[in-house]
């Protein structure tokens, strides 16, 4: 099987005989003496022609009877044919049956409910669009990468066993370990913080998990985590990092994933407008604009759903709010120093009502601040101690941000739920399969 051709590259051999592996995902026949399979190996989906006089008669027989998703070798010749994906076909002059599927498959053309699909997620992924979605998701994996890489930065990888809160203790997810309680990581920001430190700048790329008890249709409890984060950096670069990653991972989706677009119906035109330079509006602007409105909430107040989906409305692109109250951000954010009831922090709001898919600022360098703020949030100061020493040993200004990928996925891909950005949706309620 190693000589096998993928389906994606058959355009290149018309007039060769080829090796093909695949599922068989549909099939008709014109009596018992011509067949047409639908094959998929992952890469693309091409017509199978099984002929009568092509194929021995008992190659011609299971043909006619494979059931669907049945895994088949078939070697032939490949053929234009404009009518097809791909523009050509296969000639099947051998054909045969890998393993037959025992069951009928229990994804059908009719209409399943959320739950089925999801406790079938493990077979649900080779539909058209949870396949187009992963492929998207993967390219937008690559253009984060490729983005940073470009700039200089440098991937260190977080850890996923954390001693203490990051995000505020609420939302942690906690873990026995060898007789102690430790908690999975809730982001890897403040582990970049220190890299930033000996390499400038950096960047994780991982899981994080957060147990916040929310069912809407923006939340996991584990998903992937970008986190930039530079070195004497403050949030004017911050906020240009975010808008420039964003334009780079929408470019290269338009151009490179068109058919996975069109699988999933996106209306790329919203895409194509989201040029920069992107809006900025600070926190006191943004309510403003909720004045009179449903969305209205008093000063220092969190932006919601309600808030976030409102305030985008007048723009056809991202916009970056910042400057929120200190109380409701985390404690490590720098507090604005013409305006310490605000922190130099930001969020970027996505269109089209997907929320919030990017939070980040500067970072407080002052120790005595640090100090004050964990105990303030009643954190314990013993497991912050390694934090605390980047303030005592070479304190510098510094910068950054998380972006959420599968929300970002989401709203490329114009997904009615984040749990659909996901290969294998965590949530509240589901940890199956």
């Amino acid at each position: 099987m190693k000589d096998r051709t993928r389906i994606r590259s058959l355009a290149d051999h018309v007039g060769e005989t080829v090796l093909l592996c695949g599922w068989v995902r549909r099939r008709r026949s014109s009596g018992s003496k011509l067949h047409f399979l639908q094959l998929d190996d992952g890469t693309g989906s091409t017509q199978v022609v099984v002929k009568k006089g092509n194929v021995p008669e008992e190659q011609l027989a299971a043909a006619g009877h494979v059931p669907f998703e049945s895994t088949v070798i078939v070697r032939g010749e490949v053929k234009e044919d404009a009518r097809q994906a791909g523009g050509v076909e296969l000639a099947a002059q051998d054909f045969q049956v890998l393993n037959a599927a025992v069951a009928e498959f229990p994804i059908g053309k009719k209409e399943h409910g959320v739950g089925f699909l999801m406790d079938n997620r493990h077979i649900w992924l080779r539909s058209r669009r949870p396949q187009a979605t992963l492929r998207i998701r993967a390219e937008i994996i690559r253009a984060c990468r490729d983005h940073l890489d470009g700039r200089g930065f440098t991937c260190v990888d977080a850890p996923i066993f954390n001693s203490a809160a990051a995000e505020g203790t609420a939302t942690l997810v906690p873990v026995e370990y060898f007789g102690e309680t430790v908690y999975l990581s809730q982001t890897g920001q403040l582990h970049m913080e220190a890299a930033a430190q000996a390499l400038g700048d950096v960047y994780c790329f991982g899981p994080t998990f957060r147990a916040e008890k929310s069912k809407t249709r923006r939340h996991l409890t584990e998903f992937w985590m970008l986190e930039p984060e530079m070195a004497f950096a403050d949030l004017e670069e911050s906020m240009d990092v975010m808008e420039s990653l964003i334009a780079h991972v929408i470019e290269r989706v338009l151009t490179n994933c068109r058919p996975e677009l069109d699988a999933l119906e996106r209306d790329v035109s919203k895409l194509e407008s989201c040029i920069p330079p992107f809006p900025r509006l600070s926190y006191t602007d943004a309510l403003k604009q909720l004045e009179g409105t449903d969305a209205e909430i008093p000063w220092g107040e969190d932006f919601g759903a309600p808030q976030e989906d409102l305030v985008t409305t007048a723009f056809d692109r991202p916009i970056l709010v910042h400057r929120f109250p200190t109380k409701i951000k985390a404690f490590y954010m720098r507090p604005d120093p013409a305006q310490p009831e605000v922190v130099l922090g930001c969020d970027m709001i996505a269109p089209e009502g997907y929320g919030e898919i990017i939070g980040g600022g500067e970072r407080s360098s002052d120790l005595a601040y640090l100090e004050a703020k964990i105990a303030e949030h009643g954190l314990p100061k013993e497991a912050y101690e390694w934090y605390l020493d980047l303030r005592r040993y070479g304190a510098n200004p510094s910068a950054g941000f998380g972006m959420g990928l599968e929300r970002v996925v989401s709203w490329i891909c114009d997904l009615g739920h984040i749990r659909e950005a996901a290969p294998y949706a965590r949530t509240m309620a589901r940890t199956y399969p």
